[in-house]
């Protein structure tokens, strides 16, 4: 069971760790490891400290009954809802394409609309005592799994859910790529030769108003066809923060016409489950084997930047120079539009 909690529940330390330990094997600084180990190691231990030092805490909880079997179904409901996330990440990263945006969404709105209905006693479960008064705080959490359910059913219909982005699957992941219900958006993207030439390899992200590359060589090519500077993208199917850019950030009305018009957009995701073709394949000597598409820019992120994270956004030339440091998540919309202000600067 311990290797099970570490394994599952601290899965999205793994591109924070990833980092500290790169910038250990490249760099040979030993002080920035040491110190973010020790963070999460004291995070990990101060709980089981505090029980072991005041095991009166534990017996204060009161008694099991009814109510801990509630717990348990609210509970168990829950991790039902929070288990379709993780399938979701393994289908995006195998392409597999079985749990669209309308399934998950359509799933996650019964899963809370029976946890609203059993909270306020209209349903039961065995070992459940019958809700003889409705007490204020089991109302309450009633109260908000149903409004979260009818907050997600506009979800079908294509609202933009801020609430879960990243937890479900993007909103171009959809039975449709949400052609029926984008609002008609336009990607900026001008119709002539050259977009016709490269439009198999651009791809809808966000609102579907925004088209990114997934290959670096072919979007460089693009870049220079268009003398565009490259907004350069590392990103990954299970990376929450990732997905909020996307589709609160980038489709921002100060973000979206600079990242349509000013930028070719190359975004490279590292947890890409895909194979490389038997000639691509290789053993690299900071991350080992290359299989898949997925090691491959993650092998190129950590040589290059010397980092795991992400997202991490860095403007290039299309001739692969960086023209600004790389950053991570910037959910501000001043700091990423002067971030890209400055990319397009030093471009110019």
């Amino acid at each position: 069971m311990a290797f099970t909690l570490g394994l599952v529940s601290f899965s999205c330390t793994g591109p924070i760790i990833g980092s500290l330990l790169v910038e250990a094997a490249t760099s040979g600084s030993y002080l920035t490891p040491a110190v973010g180990m020790t963070g999460f190691s004291l995070a990990l231990a101060i709980p089981f400290t505090l029980f072991a030092i005041f095991p009166g805490w534990l017996n204060s909880l009161p008694q099991s009954g009814g109510w801990l079997n509630s717990v348990k179904v609210v509970l168990g409901l829950t991790e039902l809802a929070l288990a379709l996330k993780f399938l979701s990440s393994v289908d995006l990263a195998y392409h597999w394409d079985l749990l669209t945006r309308e399934w998950f969404v359509g799933i996650w709105f019964v899963l809370f609309f029976i946890m609203g209905i059993y909270l306020l006693g209209k349903l039961q479960f065995s070992h459940d005592s019958p809700v003889q008064k409705l007490s204020v705080t089991r109302f309450m959490f009633a109260l908000i799994a149903l409004v979260f359910s009818v907050y997600l059913f506009t979800g079908m219909f294509g609202a933009p859910l801020t609430l879960i982005d990243g937890i479900a699957p993007p909103r171009t992941h959809s039975e449709d790529n949400f052609r029926w219900v984008n609002g008609g958006q336009e990607t900026g993207l001008v119709e002539d030769s050259i977009s016709a030439k490269f439009a198999a390899d651009m791809h809808p992200v966000g609102d579907g108003s925004i088209l990114v590359f997934h290959d670096l060589e072919k979007g460089r090519a693009y870049a220079k066809k268009r003398n565009l500077p490259i907004l350069l993208d590392f990103t990954g199917h299970a990376c929450q923060n990732c997905r909020k850019t996307e589709s609160t950030v980038w489709t921002n009305d100060e973000i979206r016409p600079m990242l349509q018009k000013q930028f070719v957009i190359i975004s490279l995701y590292v947890d890409d489950r895909e194979m490389l073709p038997a000639s691509e394949q290789r053993v690299s000597k900071l991350s080992g084997a290359i299989r898949t598409v997925g090691n491959k820019w993650a092998d190129y992120q950590m040589t290059r930047y010397k980092s795991f994270q992400q997202p991490l956004y860095v403007v290039t030339d299309h001739e692969g120079n960086d023209l600004t440091k790389a950053i991570g998540y910037t959910p501000d919309i001043k700091s990423y539009k002067q971030f890209l202000e400055g990319g397009i600067k030093r471009f110019k």
